[in-house]
């Protein structure tokens, strides 16, 4: 189909700076942006509220379709999670929730029950989507594919940073060893495996700033208009 504005896709692994770089191009191109990931971590959020173990597949896949998720658009562009009507954007920030998403969205029932949500927020075009499987699933004819990369030890550091930043604690060694956990768990499971569409672009970023990844993508847009 022929948008008006394209759709921008945005791929990664846990902590390569998706969110960061889909915020600034949603805000320079004044487009719509949408946390995926967030979607899964509502989900996982959600089932813990309601007492439902995250193993229980069955279960967790029926409070995604019931969950009520959906986000609030706030003045800077960035969205926040909606639970039920709430907003939980905050509690769903944590390495538990991060945790909790990698086990959830896994289940095809979760899958399902969210594929439909996103595409409807990105179908007209003019948004940024960003997650995990936006290329290769949720928007496979989006105009502009971005496969993120960056060495888990890179991507240690700044996470490491980030938590320092907002004075909190953070050990290096075990934050490396769960960035690798979590990258095994979304690269070999089942359904929608992590991995760079066929017409991706590849940026490892693992030695360049965000300024230079956000100017790659708007020159990418740019090629498409």
């Amino acid at each position: 189909m022929t948008r008006p504005r394209p759709v921008i896709a945005i791929d990664g692994p846990a902590g390569v700076g998706k969110s960061t770089t889909a915020r600034v191009l949603a805000q320079r191109l004044g487009y719509t942006l949408v946390d995926t990931g967030a979607l899964y971590r509502g989900v996982a959020l959600a089932a813990r509220d309601r007492g439902i173990a995250w193993d229980d597949e069955t279960a967790v896949a029926a409070v995604a379709a019931q969950a009520g998720l959906g986000f609030a658009p706030q003045d800077d562009g960035t969205p926040r999670l909606l639970i039920d009507g709430k907003d939980r954007s905050d509690e769903i920030r944590t390495p538990e929730m991060s945790a909790g998403a990698s086990r959830v969205s896994a289940y095809p029932g979760v899958r399902r029950a969210l594929l439909e949500m996103q595409r409807d927020l990105g179908r007209d075009g003019g948004v940024v989507l960003e997650g995990r499987d936006i290329g290769t699933v949720v928007f496979p004819d989006a105009e502009v594919k971005l496969f993120l990369t960056a060495s888990a030890e890179e991507r240690a550091r700044r996470r490491v940073g980030d938590l320092r930043n907002r004075g909190a604690e953070a050990d290096y060694d075990q934050i490396l060893a769960k960035i690798r956990s979590r990258d095994e768990a979304d690269s070999t499971r089942a359904i929608a495996p992590l991995r760079p569409a066929e017409d991706a672009v590849i940026l490892d970023s693992t030695s360049i700033d965000l300024e230079s990844v956000v100017q790659h993508v708007l020159e990418l847009v740019q090629a498409c208009n």
